[in-house]
This record gives structure tokens, sequence and C-alpha cells, in this order.
């Protein structure tokens, strides 16, 4: 990970598309010191379009046809921000995101691609699948193909594609292919008078055949010009059936980029010159489908958005830096291979046209290579080697983020041990394990309160407000605690005053969504700069059942049943994810989970009567069971139970660790017994730091499940009993 600058201005990229992914690797190569780039993408994975009908026909996985932008971003320092646009103001150089704060930027880009036309035909918005985006039309084919498996024989399932372009002829031959076993008709509805207009006879007659060869009805000459269900109507009044209608026709544009003032042409597409740059406003920048090159206008294809990245790299840099810009003057032909849907395509240039096995052989070389290009990313890369924006000296960034920058259970033992000493009435006692302090208010009731500093584990500094808020409120659930108030300690990377505000503005933003939902006020705090992101809040809560009763950390008693509500993993994850060797969709998923408020299950275990309770993060599942168990209670483990992210046990057997992990393991392995051989993988997961973990209850066995049962019917879905106490064991904890 690179020094982080002081940061002077705010790059956008908004979309994951060609030009964004293969421009935001060359401004990686060559980077802007005191320049903060960030993609705004609503997916973690952006498609690459030639790979897609080959990913439909089952030719290609999913990760071989798509680019990994949370690795991407990772690698190349760049903040990524998991949200949609819903508008931009280019006055205020704002733009509102679907869920969340505003973001500012002082220079923009826009690569949203297109989407298919369906406001036109009445209908089709209701009953259609549309073909972007991707990630839906992914998730409902995969859907599609399930029902498909289960269909009895005999049972006819009628499946239409609407669009005769080069997408909905490659999409129905790769639905054709991949389901030729199953008893499917396929019909191709094109309004046309030939399907694959622009293309040459000889590739469309290749074409043609191919359709012929799958057995894909072609209608040429049928505009659908109503969609019922289960029905099209067509423009000369006749009608067709279907049971699963996709659509693929024409393109349009994201609403939000017409509604935002900026010039656009008549299908809402962005109006840009040939420095790509809008225009009505040189500050945005656009590429691909979504823009529109006034004096060069062009199809809706990937390969102009390949052929922009380059300049759209080097004119964004220049833009910041005050140097010239490039002009871009996009061919007038380009090679077209389109898939045939049985490993064979068909490929089309000006009067060359060609088919087979060969041309798709060619085909998936290209493809592949494009793909490389994000798969094998370099190791190392040059600084400042197009100037520079005000920067400072900075320190080198720590290994791990979240917890897992804590500071070590031995360490902090043995600085404990040694303060106590000299402050015997003030310094907490060492070994008592409580996060929170418990302050006398008159009567029988108290004020709990606990303090919790994170230091940035995601880039998004909104996310991570919301990450730091819901792990510090943690505590408080952990002891039965209601909170009620908050104060905040916020150091910001050093940064001139309008970024220090935007970033202010964001975390806190952030922080106060959790804080609002939990009826938390927060009161104030302090900030300050500094070489990196942290996060910490102070945080005041009381009982939360009438009684005042709170659940202590040391309540467990023997044949008590241990209750974890959330799967383990986040440490090893995003310690792999800042070596590049995890997964955005796994990184995403543990994201979901950190945002999980321990709150009701909180409530419930108090409704059920648990007798303990604490929340797991920095030391780990073990690390925190230990500090439960004391020195007069022991406990088995269950292996096999403890809930996992998706991604974590592959970590742990590549050896990527947490930077606490170490740490943990000194503090904790002498406490384990095995009691037959382990998963040596699934073993470690027992030593790896969270942050913004699930609680882990004691509560007796009889109460248990309906503990469990509960916790899964609010959203605890991977509640798991994994565990029981067990009697004179010495703070022994026996692994099965």
């Amino acid at each position: 990970m690179r020094d982080a600058p002081v940061i002077s201005r705010d790059l956008v990229l908004v979309g994951g598309g060609h030009s964004h992914a293969l421009a935001l690797r060359m401004l990686a190569m060559q980077p802007i010191a005191g320049l903060r780039i960030t993609l705004v993408s609503p997916a973690s994975h952006t498609p690459y379009s030639g790979m897609l009908p080959g990913l439909i026909a089952g030719h290609y996985r999913f990760e071989q046809t798509h680019i990994d932008l949370a690795r991407l971003c990772q690698w190349a320092g760049v903040r990524l921000i998991a949200a949609e646009v819903r508008a931009l103001d280019p006055k205020l150089r704002r733009m509102s995101l679907a869920g969340r704060r505003a973001l500012d930027y002082d220079l923009v880009s826009i690569d949203i691609g297109s989407q298919p036309e369906l406001d036109s035909v009445p209908g089709a918005g209701t009953y259609a699948v549309p073909v972007k985006p991707v990630a839906d039309l992914w998730q409902r084919w995969q859907q599609l193909e399930l029902r498909m498996a289960a269909l009895p024989a005999g049972h006819e399932h009628r499946i239409a594609v609407v669009g005769g372009g080069a997408g909905g002829v490659e999409l129905v031959m790769a639905m054709a292919h991949r389901l030729a076993d199953r008893p499917l008709s396929f019909s191709l509805w094109c309004g046309g008078a030939e399907i694959l207009q622009g293309y040459n006879g000889r590739c469309r007659k290749l074409v043609l055949t191919a359709l012929g060869r799958l057995g894909v009805a072609v209608h040429t000459g049928a505009r659908v010009a109503r969609v019922d269900s289960g029905r099209l109507v067509l423009a000369d009044g006749q009608q067709a059936g279907y049971d699963e209608l996709f659509w693929c026709t024409g393109a349009s544009a994201a609403p939000w980029v017409a509604a935002s003032g900026l010039d656009t042409d008549g299908q809402g597409f962005l109006k840009v010159t040939d420095t790509l740059q809008s225009v009505a406003d040189e500050r945005v920048f656009g590429a691909g489908d979504i823009a529109t090159q006034v004096l060069h206008p062009r199809p809706k294809a990937g390969v102009y958005a390949v052929r922009q990245a380059p300049v759209l790299a080097h004119n964004l840099r220049a833009a910041l830096l005050g140097k010239k810009l490039k002009e871009h003057r996009p061919q007038h032909k380009f090679l077209s291979l389109v898939s045939l849907g049985d490993r064979q395509a068909a490929a089309d240039k000006g009067i060359f046209a060609a088919g087979g096995r060969w041309v798709w052989r060619w085909k998936d070389s290209i493809d592949r290579k494009f793909m490389a290009r994000f798969e094998q990313l370099p190791g190392s890369m040059p600084r400042g080697q197009w100037g520079s924006l005000p920067d400072l000296p900075v320190a080198a960034v720590p290994p791990c983020g979240g917890c897992g920058a804590k500071v070590g259970a031995d360490s902090l033992a043995s600085a404990l041990r040694e303060l106590a000493q000299e402050f015997p009435r003030y310094c907490p006692a060492v070994g008592s394990g409580d996060d929170t302090a418990e302050i006398p208010r008159g009567g029988n009731g108290v004020i709990v309160q606990s303090l919790d500093v994170l230091r940035e584990l995601v880039a998004d500094p909104w996310l991570m407000g919301r990450i730091a808020a819901n792990h510090a409120l943690s505590d408080l659930y952990a002891s039965a605690a209601r909170p009620l108030s908050a104060l905040a300690a916020v150091t910001l990377p050093f940064a001139g005053p309008a970024i220090l505000q935007r970033d202010l503005k964001q975390v806190l933003a952030g922080a106060l969504h959790e804080f609002a939902a939990a009826d938390c006020v927060l009161g104030g705090g302090h900030s300050m700069q500094g070489p990196e992101l942290n996060i910490g809040f102070a945080v005041n809560g009381e009982a939360m059942a009438q009684d005042g009763r709170l659940l202590p950390k040391r309540g467990l008693q023997p044949g008590d049943q241990l209750l974890l509500t959330k799967p383990l993993g986040t440490g090893t994850l995003f310690a792999a994810g800042m070596q590049l060797q995890a997964d955005g969709r796994d990184l995403a998923a543990a994201i979901d989970t950190m945002l999980l408020s321990n709150r009701a299950a909180a409530e419930l275990a108090v409704a059920h009567g648990a007798s303990a309770a604490t929340d797991i993060t920095g030391f780990g599942l073990l690390g925190h069971l230990l500090e439960m168990l004391g020195e007069d209670r022991g406990a088995r483990l269950v292996l096999s139970r403890v809930p996992l992210l998706a991604g974590a046990l592959q970590q742990l057997r590549r050896g990527i660790f947490s930077s606490m992990h170490e740490a943990n393991t000194r503090a904790g392995e002498g406490a384990v017994v095995l009691d037959a051989p382990q998963d040596e993988a699934l073993r470690q997961i027992l030593f790896d730091p969270q942050t913004s973990g699930g609680l882990l209850f004691g509560i007796a066995a009889d109460r248990a499940g309906a503990l469990r049962d509960a916790l899964r019917g609010e959203g605890y879905e991977r509640a798991e009993l994994v565990g029981e106490v067990v009697a004179d064991a010495n703070g022994v904890v026996a692994i099965s």
C-alpha cells in the first residue's frame, strides 16, 4: 500500500465501464501526487461485454468475464464507493447517491454505459428482462437455468428475445446452446427488415445458419408494439406467446444524465467534444456508451470505449495539471466478432467476413488478453510521474485496518499489569475483560460507557463511519444496554480545507445513519488531521431491561450453550484484500455483515434470559470467549458449527492472516485442547480478529434453541449454537 499524500483534489469516476477500468489502470501507473480518485459503482464486478455470451453459454466462469473492481481499486489506491448515482449537480459539483450522503468532486468522468429502451413499448418494463444491468441479467439467468432443469419431460417452454442487433443475436444463441438438452423453443424478434443491420451480407448469412442450427426461429419485420403477460403484440396486430422474455433493443441513457442540465442528445446521452469533455461543462468528462461525441458520432459498441480509454486518462491528468488535452478520433470501421453459441464465431469488418471455430479461438484470445490486464496487475508502480498537486510527506500506512490494527492482548495485559501497580484505584484490573464501564447515577441505575476506535478498513468514508458507529455500539449491546449518546473522535487524512470538509461530512453522515437508527444522539467530539483516517466513538447507554439488569461478561454457568450471532472471517478477508487476493463479492458480503446492528440480538437475548454476553472483535472468537470464562470455567467448541463468511476459509488456507492474528494466537494457543484432528485452516478462524462482529451469548440449554430461532427470524440468518460451557476446566477450551 502507498503512502498517503496530502489530498488537494477529488477526481470521481462514475461507473466501472470499459473506458474507466482501463483509464483507472493507466492513472494508477502514472499517478499525480495529491490527487484522490474515487470510483462510484453499484457493483463490485463489472462485466466485459465481449465475453458475456460465453458466460451465458457456459464457456466461461463468472470471474473470467468480470473485472473485480474492488481488487483493481485496492491495487490502484482508489476509493471504491458501492452506490448508484441518482442525480448530478454540475454547478455545485455534487452527485446524489442512492441511500447515502451526496458526494462532492472537483473533476468527474461518467462511464455508466447504456440500457435497453423499454419505455417506448408498453408492458416491456413490466414483463421483460433487460440485458442490462448485467448483474441483474446474470442473476435472472441463473434462476432460469434452475427452473429449466426442473421442467418435466415433454413440457415445452418458450423463450423469446426481442432485438435483432449483435447483443440480442448473441444472447439467444448462447441460451439455446446452454439449454440445448431441455424441452425449449427459442425465438428472436427483430423490428427491422433483417438482423445485424450494418453487417455485411456474408456475415449475416453465417449468423442465420448458426441460428437455424440451434433451432432459433427468427422473425424479421416484426416490431413489438405491446407486451402483455405471456404475449407479444406486434405492430401489425399479430400475437405470439412466450414464457420467458429478454429485451435487447436500442439503447437509452440513465435519466439523471439529462436531468443534470448538461447537454444531451435525443436519447439522453451526454454530448461530449473530441476531448471527451461535456460540451456544457469542461469539468465533466464522458466515455463509452453514455457519451455521444458530437463531431464524430458512432454506434454504441464496446470497441469505441476501449479506444477512448488512453485519451480519457491523458485528458483527466492534463485537465488537473493545466496541460494540453488530446483529441480523440474514433475509427470508422472496426472488427466485430459475433459469438455463435457453440464455440464458433463470425467475423465482420468492411467487406471481410469469416466464421467457424478458428474465429472463436481468435476471439477468445483477444478477450482473454483484455481481461489479463486486470488479472495480472503490476507489483509496483512509480509515483508522481505526471506532476504533483500540493503534497506533504507522510508515514507509511500500517498493514491492517479495523480491529486488525489493535494492540495485541498480550501487550495490553502487560501494560495494564504494570500500570495497575502504580495506579491501583484508577487503572482497570488486568484480565477483567470488560469493554464497558458502569457509572452509578442515583438509585439502582447506572450509565454504561464504552470507547472504540478504528483505523481505515474501507476507503469509503461514509461506509467507514457506519462501520465504526456499529462497532462502538456493539459494546453497549453486549452489556444489554440501550444507547443514549455518543462523542466522536475523527482523524482525517491531511488535505486542503474543502477536502477536509467533504470527508468530515461523509464520515459523520455515515455514523449518524447508524446512530439515528439506534436513537443515539451524537453530542459532539473532536477532529484532527493525520496520515490516515481514524474514527472513534465514546458511547453511553442504560440497561435495556426494566429492572436495570445488564448482561455480564463473566456470567456463564456450566451447561450453558454458546450462541454466536454472526459469521467470522473479516480479519483474513480484509488482509487478503490488501494483498489483492480477495474476491470483491466476498468483501461486499463481509461489509454487509459488519453493518448488521447487534441491537435486536441484544434485545432478544434479554427477553430469552441469556446469562452472559460479549462482542467478538479484535481478539477473535477464542480470545473473547476466554475473557468470558475466567479461571473457573471451560468450554467445548464444535468447529464445524462455527459460521464463516464466504471466502474466509480459502484465505486462511492460503496462509493470509490479519496482522492481529499472531498476537491472538500467542494469547490463546495454550488454552486450547484438540479432542480430535482438525482442519488447520478451520482452527485458525479461532484467532481471526473481527471488526463490528457478532455477539456471543451464554444461555441455558433449554432456552438456547428458541433464542437461535428468534435471532434467525430477525435477520441474523447465520446465528448458530457453537458449543457449551463446562465446569472446573480452568479456562480451557476443548475443540471437537
